[in-house]
């Protein structure tokens, strides 16, 4: 992964209503949620979800499905272990640690 996508994922994320979406969508896992269930549980209006949605879709962090007459939002885990194994990558030294364990994540297991 290029720097410059892991820059462009870190600063959608530094914003705290898009950390609460994306963090919601990675509790989801792979059902996903609308945007009308986020709305609800995260109290957000729609027209600010929307916004902090596209922000996270143009970082790749969040992928986006029609089905029937609703839009599904699924977090992009492979992305968000990309990510994590840029940050990661040269920790402890260059030596394998327990670190590497634990930044991959999958919508099956909990994190």
């Amino acid at each position: 992964m290029e720097s410059i996508a892991v820059v462009k994922a870190l600063a959608a994320l530094a914003q705290s209503s898009r950390l609460e979406v994306f963090r919601s969508l990675v509790v989801a896992g792979e059902p996903g949620l609308t945007p009308s269930a986020l709305s609800e549980s995260l109290g957000v209006a729609a027209n600010t979800l929307s916004f902090h949605l596209k922000e996270l879709l143009h970082a790749d962090l969040v992928s986006q499905e029609r089905v029937g007459r609703n839009l599904i939002y699924r977090a992009q885990f492979d992305r968000m272990n990309a990510v994590l194994a840029y940050l990661t990558q040269n920790c402890c030294q260059g030596q394998p640690c327990i670190a590497e364990q634990s930044t991959q994540c999958n919508p099956s297991s909990t994190c």
